[in-house]
């Protein structure tokens, strides 16, 4: 339905008025992290920061802990992402392909893992990572966010491969392909835009992740880079310039995998919506 001329112009109005809203934090973090401790702390907003200085990305970049915290969260991170859609497609794979007793049982028992709050599970994990020795290493905290994101990983790919049809599967096996090979070559390959969509938010949950972080590292060397940005704050005084300078950086990685990720998801579209 062709849309009249107001019509297209409201539209578009709404269109800038919701980039601006959702982009003016990022926007504020960024001039934030340009601004002198004195402008930082006035009543007054610029929205343009005249005397703009890079001496709070300076102060961030040399402050100790900087590389090692970044190591520390992208090896939790990428592992727990990847192991979650390893498991996650296993799961899912059987979940939408085969039929067993308690399979709708199981399911429900994914939603509510998912629905369950973490904190709920905060002390269990506590005491069952101090019993298995695993405190104050890597990781315990790579098991703990493989878990908060192994149900909406299963949950999501369960939906995926629930709508790519399983006669693909069928011709492949009719072809000679085993149960595994037909899946691998007629289903996985579809699966791009699920993958994508379920690493993103793994690897975003898990990036973000601070308390168990806080609570489960206590070394300087096993922190991650939200336990370090707690650093800029002291007793006495915050620098929030720095503070806003490492947000900016500490968004840099997510920023990077989000643009790697996306020319897939785009691409995978088309493929993702076959058609019995």
């Amino acid at each position: 339905m062709n849309k009249t001329l107001p019509q297209r112009i409201g539209l578009s109005v709404i269109g800038v008025f919701a980039a601006i809203l959702f982009g003016f934090p990022t926007y504020w973090l960024f001039t934030t992290a340009l601004k002198t401790p004195g402008d930082v702390l006035s009543p007054r907003y610029d929205l343009i920061p005249f005397s703009a200085t890079f001496s709070n990305f300076t102060t961030a970049l040399s402050k100790a802990g900087l590389l090692t915290a970044l190591t520390n969260s992208l090896i939790v991170t990428i592992g727990s992402v990847l192991l979650a859609l390893v498991a996650g497609v296993l799961a899912a794979a059987a979940l939408a392909r085969m039929r067993f007793r308690g399979r709708k049982g199981f399911l429900l028992l994914v939603l509510v893992a998912q629905l369950a709050p973490v904190e709920a599970l905060f002390i269990p994990l506590y005491l069952l990572m101090r019993d298995a020795g695993l405190l104050n290493q890597l990781p315990s905290l790579l098991l703990v966010y493989f878990a908060t994101t192994l149900p909406f990983t299963v949950w999501m790919l369960y939906g995926f491969i629930n709508g790519i049809p399983y006669e693909l599967e069928e011709a492949a096996m009719i072809d000679g392909c085993s149960r595994t090979g037909a899946f691998r070559r007629a289903t996985l390959p579809l699966l791009g835009p699920g993958l994508v969509t379920t690493s993103v938010f793994s690897f975003i949950t898990a990036w973000n992740e601070f308390l168990f972080a806080l609570v489960f590292m206590t070394d300087d060397d096993k922190k991650t880079l939200p336990v370090w940005l707690a650093s800029f704050r002291t007793a006495f005084t915050v620098d929030w310039g720095g503070i806003m300078a490492a947000s900016v950086i500490y968004a840099v990685p997510a920023l990077v995998f989000f643009l790697l990720v996306q020319r897939k998801l785009v691409a995978n579209v088309a493929a993702g919506a076959v058609k019995g």
